[in-house]
C-alpha cells in the first residue's frame, strides 16, 4: 500500500463549453463542508435556487442546529468604469442578474474546493470557497492571475433561519451590528455566538460601508417547482471594498468562531485541507490511473461529522474517541440510524477510517433504547426518534463488517451486552409492534401511522408504503443479525446455540413462505393488513446480498434475473416494477406528489451495492459488475458536482432528484467500486 501523501490535487473540471446556457449554471451545484455538520452550497452561478443554499450555514448549538446566516454574497469586480457581477440572483418576476456566464472560462473542483476561473477586461482572476475543517468559518478567496489591479465589492446578505424552517419563518438578528477596524460583528440572539465578518488583505487596505439594502422578491426556483415557499426578501447591512492586485490574494471571511481563530490566511486553510484530504487517499495505489475511487473517497469525507449541535450531551465513552456520526444527505437530512449503518462500511472501512467507524458504532450504541437504534435526530434536537425496525438490524451488519476488517475485539466486547438486549427486546416485543412471531421465528413490525422500513414516505397522516407485517428485507436482516451473534459467541466466550437455533427457525419459515413459484421471485411482505404483498420491489435482494443470506441458493439466480430485467438502471434500482399500478416514473411536483413517487418507482442509487453483492455471489462476473457502475462517473459532473444524488427518476433520462449528495449513495458505489477493482487489474 502506498503511504505517500499526494501534493497534486484531485480535480474534476467542467470546461465552459459544457455550460451551454444559463440553465446549466443553475442546475449544477457545489458543496463545501466543515466536519461539524455545517456547510456552504449554491449553484455554479452563485444564485441560490433552494432555501437550503447559502455561503455560510453553520451547525449552531441546540436548539438551533444548522442555520442559514449568509444566504447570498454579491460579488462585483469594478474596472475601467464598469461593474461586473460575478455571482448571480434570480427574482420572482423572472429577472436573472449575472455577468458570470459570459465571463467564466472554467469551473473545477480541486479536492473539495469549488474554483471559478474568470476572464474580464483583459484580466484573469480566480475565486475559490473553502471551510476550515472543525471550525464554523468560511473563506472566499480571490486571486488576480493576470492584468491590472481591479476593485472588488462584496455585499453579504444576512438572515437567521434554521435549516428546517420555512422561508416565512426567517427573522432578522435581534441586535444592531458593530464595526471596528474593518471587523463586522453581529449578535444574532443571546444564546448563539455572534456572526463575524471581515476581509483579509495583505495590504490591509479595505473598507466596510454601512449601507442597508433590501433585495425584494428573490426566487428559489427549485422550491417553486417543489410546491414550497419560494420568494424571500433578503437584507444586507453594507459592503466591503478592497483592491485586488497580482500576487496579493484577498479573502472574505465569515465565522461564528472567536476573532483570534480568524487570523489565518485563506491559503493556510487551503493548504491544511489539501494535506488532510491527501492523507485520506494513501490507501489508494498511486499507480491507479482512474480517479473514480479518489473522487468517491473525497465525497465520502463530507458526510462524516462531529455532531456539533449536541456534542455536549453525549454519554461518556469507553474510549477517547470524539463522538462521530454521519449526515445522511445534503442539504436537509440530519443523521439517521439506518443511513449511517448502511453507509458505515463504504464511508469509513473502505477509506481506512477505522477510528471514525469505531466512534460511530460506540456513539450509536449509547443511544439504544428498548432494543431500538435511533431512526433519526431531528434538526437541532438532542433527543432521538426511534420509529424504525431496520436501523437496529443494520447495526449488527455494520458491526460485523467493522469486526471482520479490524478484528477489534474490545469494541465487540463493549457492545455485546447492547446486542443481547436488542435481541431480547425483539423476542419479547418492543415499540411499534416489533416482535418475533414465536410460531415461525420471523420478525413482525407495524403500528398505525408509522413508517418503519426504509420505504418511509409519509405526508400528514398518509403512510405511502406502510408495509406493516413481515417485510422481506427485515427477515433477511434479522437472520443475518442472528448469524452474526452466533459467530461472535466464540469471541466473547458465550454459547452460540441459542442464536443458531433462532436463525434456523426463521430461515425455514422464510424459504417456505416468501417464495412465489408462479412469479419466480420473493413476496415483499407477508402477513400484512391486506394479506401477502407480491409487488416486485428491490428489497428481496437483501435475502441474497448480506454476508449470511437467508434465501436458499437455488433461488438466487431467478431473483437476480427478475430484478435485473425490471428494476435495474445505470444509476441504481427502481423501487417498484414499472408494470405495477402504483408505479410513478418521475419524482416531481409538490410534497404529496413527490412522496407518492418516492418508493413507487423512483430509482435509488444505494441499492446498486446490495444488487452487485448478490450479482457477484451468483454470477461472479467482476467485469460486468464494474460496467454496471460506469453510469455514476458521468453523474459526478451532474447535479451535485463530485458527489452522488439520493434518487433519480424511474423513467429515462433518469434525472437526478432529492438530495444532491447522499451518504449511502456515495458509500455503496465506493464500496462496490472497490469490490470490482480486480476486473481492471492486470
Amino acid at each position: 500500500m502506498n503511504t505517500t501523501v499526494r501534493s497534486d490535487p484531485i480535480i474534476l473540471t467542467i470546461p465552459h463549453d459544457q455550460l451551454p446556457n444559463i440553465n446549466t449554471f443553475l442546475t449544477k451545484e457545489w458543496l463545501v463542508t466543515n466536519g461539524l455538520g455545517g456547510y456552504a452550497s449554491s449553484t455554479l452561478l452563485g444564485a441560490p435556487t433552494r432555501r437550503y443554499h447559502g455561503l455560510f450555514i453553520p451547525d449552531l448549538p441546540a436548539p438551533w442546529g444548522r442555520t442559514v446566516l449568509i444566504p447570498r454574497l454579491d460579488e462585483e469586480i469594478i474596472t475601467d468604469g464598469e461593474s461586473l457581477l460575478i455571482s448571480g440572483i434570480e427574482y420572482e418576476d423572472g429577472r436573472l442578474v449575472s455577468d458570470l456566464p459570459r465571463l467564466l472560462t472554467e469551473f473545477c473542483r480541486e479536492w473539495q474546493t469549488p474554483v471559478w476561473r474568470i476572464a474580464a477586461k483583459g484580466r484573469r482572476l480566480e475565486k475559490r470557497i473553502i471551510m476550515a475543517h472543525g471550525d464554523n468559518s468560511v473563506y472566499v478567496e480571490y486571486r488576480l492571475l493576470e492584468g491590472e489591479p481591479l476593485q472588488l465589492r462584496l455585499r453579504p446578505f444576512l438572515t437567521f433561519r434554521t435549516l428546517s424552517a420555512q422561508i416565512s419563518e426567517s427573522c432578522q438578528p435581534a441586535f444592531p451590528p458593530t464595526l471596528l477596524d474593518g471587523r463586522f460583528e453581529l449578535w444574532l440572539c443571546e444564546d448563539v455566538p455572534p456572526l463575524r465578518m471581515c476581509v483579509r488583505s495583505p495590504k490591509q487596505q479595505f473598507s466596510f460601508r454601512m449601507d442597508t439594502v433590501t433585495s425584494r422578491g428573490v426566487c428559489y426556483r427549485v422550491d417553486r417547482d417543489r410546491g414550497s415557499e419560494y420568494v424571500e426578501d433578503l437584507s444586507s447591512p453594507g459592503y466591503f471594498t478592497v483592491e485586488l492586485t497580482q500576487g496579493q490574494p484577498v479573502s472574505f471571511v465569515a465565522s461564528t468562531e472567536s476573532w483570534d481563530r480568524l487570523e489565518y490566511e485563506a491559503q493556510d486553510i487551503i493548504d491544511a485541507e489539501a494535506q488532510r484530504l491527501s492523507a485520506l487517499l494513501v490507501h489508494i495505489d498511486e499507480s491507479e490511473k482512474d480517479n473514480m475511487e479518489r473522487w468517491l473517497t473525497l465525497a465520502a469525507d463530507q458526510f462524516i461529522v462531529i455532531p456539533a449541535s449536541r456534542v455536549d450531551v453525549h454519554a461518556p465513552h469507553a474510549s477517547a474517541d470524539e463522538p462521530c456520526t454521519v449526515i445522511a444527505g445534503y442539504h436537509w437530512f440530519t443523521d439517521w440510524g439506518r443511513d449511517t449503518m448502511i453507509s458505515l462500511e463504504g464511508l469509513t472501512l473502505c477509506t481506512g477510517r477505522y477510528r471514525e467507524a469505531r466512534s460511530i458504532l460506540r456513539t450509536f450504541g449509547q443511544y439504544v433504547r428498548d432494543g431500538l437504534l435511533p431512526n433519526l435526530f431531528p434538526e437541532g434536537k438532542r433527543q432521538a426518534l426511534y420509529h424504525t425496525v431496520d436501523a437496529t438490524l443494520w447495526y449488527f451488519h455494520a458491526l460485523d463488517r467493522y469486526y471482520q476488517i479490524t478484528g477489534d475485539r474490545e469494541t465487540l466486547l463493549t457492545l455485546y451486552p447492547v446486542l443481547i438486549s436488542i435481541i431480547d427486546h425483539h423476542v419479547k416485543g418492543t415499540h411499534f409492534g416489533i416482535k418475533v412471531d414465536e410460531h415461525d421465528g420471523l420478525l413482525h413490525a407495524g403500528a398505525e401511522g408509522y413508517q418503519l422500513t426504509w420505504m418511509d414516505a409519509k405526508v400528514g397522516d398518509w403512510v405511502v408504503t406502510p408495509r406493516r407485517g413481515k417485510p422481506v428485507e427485515i427477515q433477511a436482516l434479522w437472520y443475518n443479525a442472528l448469524r452474526c451473534m452466533a459467530d461472535w459467541g466464540s469471541v466473547v466466550g458465550n454459547s452460540s446455540e441459542r442464536w443458531t437455533g433462532m436463525a434456523s427457525h426463521a430461515a425455514q419459515a422464510f424459504n417456505r413462505r416468501f417464495w412465489d413459484h408462479d412469479l419466480g421471485y420473493l413476496l415483499d411482505v407477508i402477513d400484512g393488513e391486506q394479506g401477502d404483498d407480491n409487488s416486485l420491489r428491490p428489497n428481496q435482494i437483501l435475502a441474497i446480498s448480506l454476508p449470511h443470506p437467508i434465501l436458499e441458493e437455488a433461488k438466487w439466480r431467478p431473483v437476480l434475473d427478475v430484478v435485473a430485467g425490471r428494476l435495474l438502471t445505470h444509476v441504481g434500482l427502481r423501487s417498484l416494477d414499472p408494470a405495477h399500478r402504483d408505479y410513478k416514473g418521475t419524482y416531481f411536483g409538490d410534497l404529496r406528489a413527490r412522496d407518492a413517487a418516492y418508493h413507487q418507482g423512483t430509482v435509488w442509487a444505494w441499492l446498486i451495492g446490495p444488487f452487485l453483492d448478490a450479482w457477484l455471489k451468483t454470477h461472479g462476473n467482476l467485469t460486468m459488475g464494474r460496467q454496471m457502475l460506469e453510469g455514476f462517473r458521468a453523474h459526478l459532473l451532474d447535479e451535485g458536482i463530485g458527489t452522488i444524488s439520493e434518487i433519480f427518476d424511474a423513467d429515462p433520462p433518469y434525472y437526478p432528484r432529492g438530495c444532491i449528495a447522499q451518504a449511502w449513495s456515495v458509500a455503496e458505489v465506493l464500496r462496490v467500486w472497490q469490490k470490482t477493482k480486480e476486473a481492471t487489474v492486470g
